[in-house]
């Protein structure tokens, strides 16, 4: 889940406040395996009554390979199910970019390989119009300089540096815990009966 730069044509879907419910259906987290959730992605949205897919809509017309969200402000609210980012990052998606974010879901996200960039309003509605104008935009996100380019523009975007480290080494908080233990384990021999 190592994380340093991606390049890739945007998956479109600029909605405001989606939920974990949305991204990921309640009824379809009776797993706790990441496999296999990208199929069930957005299902309400995504697929009719019959299990047909819808074919407007953004997940069938984004182009093969996209790797990347552009979604509206507050993404990801709702409650703090790890599923969504499993989703996500089962269907392919690395990287989602809004106006805004859940707290929890950022951590969820950060925690399973996915980055959450975060941009403003206007740059988002940039993105989004760049888009319409050109079908398959390629968006560069580079997590070492924390930056993203689209369009000719280039960007800077904040990330917490806990977070930042984790993705680019591809840890979690425990892989990083566990890579301190030699320091940890000399600490607790130092001030042993202390």
């Amino acid at each position: 889940m190592r994380f340093e730069r991606i390049t890739s044509t945007l998956i479109v879907l600029p909605i405001d406040n989606i939920d974990t419910d949305q991204i990921i259906p309640a009824r379809f987290l009776k797993t706790t395996s990441r496999e296999g959730l990208g199929e069930k992605l957005f299902h309400d949205w995504r697929y009719s009554k019959d299990g047909k897919a819808h074919s407007e809509f953004a997940l069938s017309i984004a182009r093969p390979g996209s790797r990347i969200l552009l979604a509206g402000s507050n993404f990801g609210c709702g409650s703090s199910r790890e599923h969504a980012p499993w989703a996500l990052y089962d269907f392919g998606i690395r990287a989602v970019i809004a106006p805004s974010f859940a707290d929890i879901f950022r951590a969820n996200a950060a925690k399973n390989g996915i980055l959450t960039v975060e941009v403003t309003r206007e740059f988002a509605a940039f993105l989004l119009e760049s888009q319409m104008r050109a079908l398959g935009l390629e968006v560069t996100i580079d997590l070492q300089a924390q930056a993203l380019s689209a369009g000719g523009i280039t960007i800077e975007f904040p990330f917490d540096a806990f977070s930042r480290q984790c993705l680019l080494h591809g840890r979690d908080e425990l892989d990083y815990l566990l890579s301190q233990m030699t320091e940890v384990e000399a600490y607790e021999n130092a001030h042993a009966g202390s």
